[in-house]
């Protein structure tokens, strides 16, 4: 990845542009901070043509005033005591409105991820599928499969890059239960204890900040230097910065909380207090923003993933940010774009698991081994794979007699498609755990 092009000093460009008399004329040639609908930084901007009668210096002049004019400054602080800012750009609101829509309140959302029976299938997806792809972007090496079967069996990791996957899904499902919580440097502390246990070379960086003698930067294979990170003298001080703006403190105007996500998310890796694992613990703590903040569907959706589809997009977005006076309006942008995929793969998800369901019980209909009584209770249970049947409730549900009742389910057992236990006098009937692929052979 490459560093961005440097955009043009901009006092140095109000030195020949102000008594040159030209400052109307580009006004009036650049009424606003984007163009065509996309908020370029220069090493973009110079591969379009500049409006007629500017140079690309006095067009990217023109954008920065109007976006000086309408940006919104944040506590976080570079190391040179300069603050960041962003500017709520088109289509940033349009952007936040959906995912208000989509992600929180009272939102109408598909019947799987509602039903307490069948939520927990797609929780577990959510949380494994963050967990390896997290993991993958810093570098741990496993296949998908692999680390799908050891979260899934609870076999112990066998190397540091399982064992970074499974840290990150205990993270995940630590978050849920630290969501009503404040922010406070404990609680990084936590999350970093959490995504790092067993995989640093020293143990004892384990959920503490990096002491002055552990300078780190982000470079790359090749010794280009992306980020210096500030000070660790410093940590103490930005660390309770962040924790403030986390808990609403500041700034004084409203910031919409998903704006508020997005920066802890870029405060931490910008700070990167830790000596590694800051990546991962960044997302962690944008998951528990949202989460806080009240956008529940964030328990299912999954944006490391998508992060992972075009991981240089996501240090670009980083490197726009640096290397343009602290606009974070980059980074917000680029991240409102991942949550957005991230909702959209969902839902899709969602309702191809919902077709393929339904196609499974129309096949289901032509299973003439099984009479009607039984089809309807298979029907249910594939909705509802938790559920325990009696003789009783079937018998009931059908207005049979006990008999009949008790031979149905008996025979469903025989055909392996229901355990059967007694519990004292009582006979409790559950659908076994691969029933969609016996049904698939039976139809």
């Amino acid at each position: 990845m490459k560093i961005p092009q440097t955009p043009p000093d901009q006092s140095r460009l109000w030195d020949t542009i102000g008594p040159s008399g030209r400052l109307p004329a580009i006004l009036q040639a650049v009424p606003g901070p984007s163009v065509t609908g996309k908020y370029l930084h220069w090493d973009k901007l110079v591969r379009y043509p500049p409006p007629e009668g500017l140079s690309h210096e006095e067009w990217w002049f023109g954008l920065k005033l109007n976006r000086r004019t309408l940006s919104r400054s944040v506590p976080l602080q570079d190391k040179l005591s300069r603050h960041f800012q962003y500017v709520l750009v088109d289509p940033i609101p349009e952007w936040l409105h959906e995912i208000d829509q989509g992600a929180g309140g009272m939102i109408e959302v598909p019947d799987p991820i509602t039903n307490p029976e069948t939520k927990d299938r797609y929780y577990v997806r959510s949380l494994i599928d963050e967990a390896i792809t997290s993991s993958q972007l810093e570098g741990a090496a496993t296949t998908r499969q692999v680390a799908r079967e050891m979260i899934q069996a609870g076999r112990k990791p066998r190397d540091r890059s399982e064992q970074m996957i499974l840290n990150n899904y205990r993270t995940m499902r630590r978050i849920g239960a630290l969501k009503g919580k404040r922010l406070s440097e404990e609680l990084i502390f936590e999350l970093h204890r959490l995504v790092t246990m067993d995989t640093l070379d020293d143990p004892s960086a384990v959920g503490r900040p990096r002491r002055e003698d552990e300078p780190i930067v982000v470079d790359d294979p090749y010794g280009t230097v992306f980020h210096d990170p500030p000070p660790a003298g410093e940590l103490p001080r930005r660390m309770r910065a962040m924790c403030d703006f986390a808990n609403g403190k500041t700034p004084r105007e409203f910031l919409h909380p998903v704006i508020r996500s997005i920066i802890l998310h870029f405060w931490l890796a910008y700070d990167h207090p830790f000596v590694d694992g800051n990546g991962r613990t960044a997302r962690a703590l944008f998951y528990w923003s949202m989460l806080h903040h009240g956008f529940w569907l964030f328990e299912f959706i999954s944006i490391s993933p998508v992060i992972r589809k075009g991981p240089a997009k996501y240090g670009r977005a980083f490197l726009h940010v640096e290397t343009d006076e602290n606009d974070l309006t980059y980074f917000i942008l680029y991240h409102l774009h991942v949550i957005r995929r991230a909702l959209g793969e969902l839902h899709e998800f969602i309702r191809k698991e919902t077709r393929r369901l339904r196609e499974l019980e129309g096949r289901l209909r032509g299973v003439s081994v099984l009479n009607h009584r039984q089809r309807t209770l298979i029907s249910h249970a594939l909705r509802h794979p938790n559920h325990r049947y009696t003789i009783e409730s079937h018998r009931v549900s059908h207005d049979v007699v006990y008999q009949t009742a008790r031979t149905d389910l008996l025979d469903l057992v025989d055909r392996g498609l229901m355990h059967g236990e007694k519990i004292g006098k009582t006979w409790y009937f559950t659908a076994v755990t691969d029933l969609e692929t016996r049904l698939g052979a039976m139809s």
